[in-house]
């Protein structure tokens, strides 16, 4: 019988090698680790997850802006090290994992998708992996359609992951649940890595499977992937649901404010997010959208769908629905535009 070594602290990888590309504009002035949910970056939200008291030192697998992630934290009061490990090339999932291992210690090691915000018990799957006595486990969330995902056939009874589909037709589906971002692996799977580039997912997993060395953990409560427009603006009234920010306060309407947020009377704000310093004049509409620090809407704005990078001017009586506006962007008054960036590039 297998031991799982979980004594002392566990390892954490936090995966973070993705230049973000779908949410710029942003991402070409920080890294999507550092792009701000309420009062946080997204990593901060990420790491949420991991039970206190048993990680000492995180690992981010990073290929995008370096500097500026190991400014950010080494400014913040953390209960835990973190250290940048940095990609030269791109990686793959495993190969960035594989890059970590020279500043791993033993025992269990916990990664985590580092764009996802999601309610998983980390503590609970490490007891189950435990339990399983199998080299790895996966998360497993359950959704309605899962042909856009990664498929696992998992037996509910030996809690066992037997194969893997890959964007299965929804007819021929194994299951509903698909991987949901984070893994549990014991130190003998790093020597089933190749080196270079290649992906856990494709690789690694499928022969761990055959072996009867893969186990799931199904969870529920929320999943979100924040890696594009709608789905960062989910994450963000998920965030808000949940009462997942340190200074500022909620608002009427499932809202966010930060501090010295200035609302005129007769606005009307729902499920949005505005961060400190922002302001909405009289005649104005807010609706799911995220305003970060300094953002000003001028009188009779309608905004519905939204991400308003920093210090950026909405001109009055402008429409803007489902649009991702740059940092300190100046948009002109009666300005009309339904998805996109602003400015658009070129």
């Amino acid at each position: 019988m297998r031991v799982v070594r979980l004594a002392g602290a566990m390892n954490v990888i936090v995966l973070a090698g993705g230049f973000g590309t779908r949410l710029r504009p942003w991402t070409l002035h920080a890294p999507k680790p550092l792009i701000p949910i309420l009062d946080r970056t997204m990593i901060e939200h990420v790491v949420d997850i991991l039970p206190e008291g048993m990680v000492d030192k995180v690992l981010i697998a990073a290929g995008y802006g370096i500097d500026q992630m190991r400014s950010h934290f080494s400014g913040l009061d953390l209960p835990y090290e973190i250290i940048i490990v940095e990609e030269t090339e791109p990686l793959g999932t495993g190969g960035a994992i594989a890059n970590c291992r020279a500043h791993l210690g033993e025992g269990t090691c916990c990664v985590i998708n580092g764009d996802l915000l999601t309610s998983l018990r980390v503590d609970e799957m490490l007891a189950a992996h435990k339990e399983s006595e199998t080299l790895a486990s996966i998360s497993l969330w359950e959704v309605e359609d899962p042909s856009r995902f990664g498929v696992a056939d998992y037996d509910s009874e030996s809690t066992r992951i037997r194969r893997f589909q890959e964007k299965p037709p929804r007819e021929e589906a194994f299951s509903n649940l698909i991987n949901a971002g984070t893994y549990l692996l014991e130190p003998e799977v790093f020597d089933r890595m190749p080196e270079g580039a290649f992906s856990m997912e494709r690789v690694v997993f499928p022969v761990l499977a055959e072996e009867g060395e893969l186990s799931g953990f199904p969870f529920e409560g929320h999943f979100v992937d924040a890696g594009t427009p709608a789905s960062y603006i989910e994450a963000m009234q998920t965030s808000i649901r949940n009462e997942a920010w340190i200074t500022g306060d909620s608002a009427e309407g499932g809202n966010w404010f930060g501090t010295s947020v200035s609302v005129a009377s007769d606005v009307s704000i729902s499920e949005s997010a505005l961060d400190s310093g922002s302001k909405v004049a009289d005649g104005s509409t807010v609706v799911s959208s995220a305003l970060l620090s300094n953002v000003i809407l001028e009188p009779g704005c309608q905004i519905s769908g939204c991400m308003i990078g920093h210090n950026a001017r909405i001109g009055e009586n402008s429409i803007l629905e489902n649009v991702v506006v740059d940092h300190g962007a100046i948009v002109p008054s009666g300005h009309a535009q339904s998805g996109g960036v602003f400015p658009t590039a070129g």
